[in-house]
C-alpha cells in the first residue's frame, strides 16, 4: 500500500496528523505501507530568510485573540499525541523549501520519517529556525545523516526544483489544505483525522483491492 502524506513542516496540524497516522498504522501491523512524505508549501512566497513570527501571525489571523484561540486548540490536540507545542519559543516563520529538500536528502539514507519528526520537534518544541541552512544541517546530523554531506547538499540548492514540482502536483491533485493522506494514488483524506477514521479508510482500500484481485473476470 503506497501512502503519501502531503504536509508542510510549519503546519502544526500536520504534526498532530502525523502522530495520529502513525498510531493508526501501529493498529494494523499486517499492512505493508510504503510511506512517502510529499511537500505542500503553505507560504511559497516568503523570502528565503523567512519573516518575523509575530508579523506573520498578525497578517494571517488579524490579532492576538484569534492567535491565542488557534494555539490553544492545537496545543490541546498535540498534548493528546505527546507533543508539547512551544509557540512562545518560535521567533521566525521560515520559508520551508529547504526543509523539504532536507527530507528528500534523508530519503536516500532511509531516514526520511526520522528527519520529518526531527524537523517538527526542532521547530514546534524547540523554536529553532528550520529555514536556516546551518540549523537544517545540524538537524540532519542529529537525525543520523552525514554532517558534511548534508551541509554540501543544502548549500548546493539540490532538489529545489523537485520540491516545487511535487508541490505543484499536490495542487493539481486537488489538495488545497494539509495534512492530506493519499493512498495508492486514488483515495484521499484531508485533515488531522483521528486514528479510527484513518483505519476506516485503510480497511476500505484493503477490501477494495482484495476484491479486485479475487473477483472473477
Amino acid at each position: 500500500m503506497k501512502i503519501e502524506y502531503v504536509f508542510d513542516t510549519v503546519c502544526p496540524w500536520c504534526y498532530v496528523g502525523k502522530r495520529r497516522f502513525e498510531r493508526a498504522l501501529a493498529m494494523r501491523p499486517d499492512v505493508r505501507a510504503l510511506i512517502r512524505w510529499r511537500p505542500f508549501l503553505l507560504n511559497p512566497d516568503l523570502p528565503p530568510e523567512g519573516i518575523d513570527r509575530q508579523l506573520y501571525l498578525d497578517r494571517k489571523f488579524g490579532g492576538a485573540t484569534r492567535v491565542q484561540r488557534v494555539h490553544a486548540a492545537v496545543a490541546a490536540a498535540g498534548a493528546a499525541e505527546g507533543i508539547e507545542f512551544r509557540f512562545d519559543l518560535i521567533t521566525r516563520t521560515p520559508n520551508t523549501l529547504n526543509s523539504h529538500r532536507l527530507i528528500r536528502h534523508a530519503a536516500t539514507a532511509g531516514l526520511e520519517s526520522t528527519v520529518v519528526e526531527a524537523l517538527y520537534r526542532a521547530y514546534f518544541t524547540q523554536g529553532r529556525d528550520i529555514g536556516d541552512l546551518g540549523v537544517l544541517a545540524a538537524i540532519g546530523a542529529e537525525a543520523g545523516l552525514a554532517a558534511a554531506e548534508t551541509a554540501d547538499f543544502l548549500s548546493a540548492d539540490k532538489d529545489a526544483a523537485v520540491v516545487m514540482t511535487d508541490n505543484a502536483r499536490a495542487h493539481r491533485l486537488g489538495v488545497n489544505g494539509v495534512p492530506c493522506l493519499i493512498i495508492d494514488g486514488v483515495y484521499a483524506l484531508a485533515g488531522a483525522q483521528e486514528p479510527e477514521i484513518l483505519l476506516r479508510l485503510i480497511d476500505i482500500v484493503r477490501e477494495t483491492e482484495a476484491e479486485a484481485v479475487f473477483s472473477p473476470r
